[in-house]
């Protein structure tokens, strides 16, 4: 019986992750971006001008992803780099104008996703879910 619950958690979990990487990828590519560079974006709105490896760090990604991102994200017109001041060695990550634009539209966007899901589930419950997530988090991190 414990078996059977397990695989239907786990089966769950992977309906609702593919569910909703696709139908949050879809409301992303209409911003031109793709998942996960919002998430690159948000670290910038909040702290304009860090590092690749800060972002690396702060997503908890490899860099070459994160490298793969920026310059995606640059090509787009999203972001810009530029050496740092006192260290010619380190470039910052800096976003445009076009790429301040974006807040908006991604917190949007991040809040019609979570209102979607979390949409007939109590405060309660909601408590209690987010406790268990944590919870799995840190068996796996």
């Amino acid at each position: 019986m414990e078996k059977e619950i397990d695989c239907e958690i786990r089966e769950l979990f992977d309906k609702l992750s593919a569910r909703m990487r696709r139908d949050y990828g879809e409301s992303l590519r209409e911003l031109n971006l793709h998942v996960g560079q919002d998430n690159l974006l948000y670290r910038l709105f909040l702290d304009d001008g860090v590092t690749q490896m800060q972002l690396s760090e702060q997503l908890n990604c490899e860099p070459p992803t994160i490298t793969n991102m920026v310059k995606s994200l640059e090509q787009n017109g999203f972001i810009y780099r530029k050496r740092d001041e006192k260290d010619a060695r380190v470039m910052r990550i800096y976003l445009t104008d076009k790429g301040k634009e974006l807040e908006e539209p991604v917190r949007i966007i991040w809040k019609k996703h979570q209102e979607k899901l979390l949409k007939s589930i109590s405060i309660d419950e909601r408590l209690l879910l987010r406790r268990l997530m944590k919870q799995m988090e840190s068996n796996l991190f």
